[in-house]
């Protein structure tokens, strides 16, 4: 095939996906003197699950947290560069917090459900947020985003039962369902299986599958397996820089960087 043919084709192939959700451009992060995040640039797309993947301490959950300026949080951080969600500056003045945080979702490592009720624990985020106008529409959202989380037929009879109260895996599917019930456009994932056994990752895993398309998504992941598996972008950090990002298939079978290729095969990490 010719080179001209290849790259009618590629246009072909990208005619169907919509534009980034999100952009990075020149991120740099600094908790007081330390330089965490070295220049990191990149596109998230509404189309792909996108992995970050690289060694403990490469800045790879520093930079998931710039994506819903969760390091505001955090007492010397300083961020540059320019972040966009649909082309609009997260840093602007004109941007609420509240709202972005909403509309860019987040799922921690631990499983953190609200002292509540599950029923509590979903409905509190449109409830602020003034997303039901009714006891009805609230009872159709919570059962939509336990449907979606996978969760709805294990509680859908007990759901004035306390989230705390169920196995790590569910409360991790519940904090998702408390993630979507607001209706976000992003939701960042760190390492949201860790702490679960094979079985609740392997059910984290296929619903972040099945969610796939309808939000972007983000996860951070130490494994490398659950990469491959779950994701169509990976990112490979190393000491606050982004090394490497593609394709996944392309970073795990070809990658172009010699650090990318000595960590996917295990010479360090």
């Amino acid at each position: 095939m010719s080179v001209d043919m290849v790259n009618v084709a590629g246009r072909e192939a990208d005619a169907g996906r919509r534009p980034p959700k999100m952009t990075a451009r020149d991120v740099h992060v600094w908790y007081g003197e330390t330089h965490a995040i070295k220049g990191v640039s990149m596109d998230i797309s509404m189309d792909d699950v996108t992995a970050f993947i690289g060694p403990s301490g490469c800045g790879k959950s520093t930079f998931l947290r710039c994506l819903n300026r969760m390091n505001d949080t955090i007492d010397g951080c300083r961020v540059e560069g320019r972040i966009e969600l649909d082309g609009h500056d997260i840093h602007a003045p004109s941007m609420d917090v509240v709202q972005l945080r909403a509309r860019v979702g987040m799922v921690f490592q631990k499983p953190n459900p609200f002292p509540k009720s599950i029923y509590e624990n979903v409905a509190y985020g449109p409830r602020i947020h003034g997303l039901a106008r009714s006891r009805a529409d609230l009872d159709n959202v919570v059962e939509q985003s336990l449907r979606r989380s996978g969760l709805w037929d294990e509680v859908k009879d007990r759901l004035s039962a306390s989230g705390t109260a169920l196995s790590g895996g569910q409360q991790q599917r519940l904090c998702i369902a408390r993630a979507i019930a607001v209706d976000p456009e992003v939701i960042l994932m760190d390492e949201p299986a860790s702490a679960l056994d094979p079985i609740a990752t392997a059910k984290i895993e296929e619903l972040i599958d099945e969610l796939r398309g309808r939000y972007a998504i983000v996860i951070v992941t130490h494994n490398m397996q659950q990469a491959a598996r779950v994701s169509q972008k990976t990112a490979f950090f190393h000491l606050g820089s982004l090394v490497e990002y593609g394709n996944t298939r392309d970073i795990f079978t070809n990658p172009r960087e010699v650090r990318t290729k000595d960590y996917i095969t295990g010479r360090y990490g």
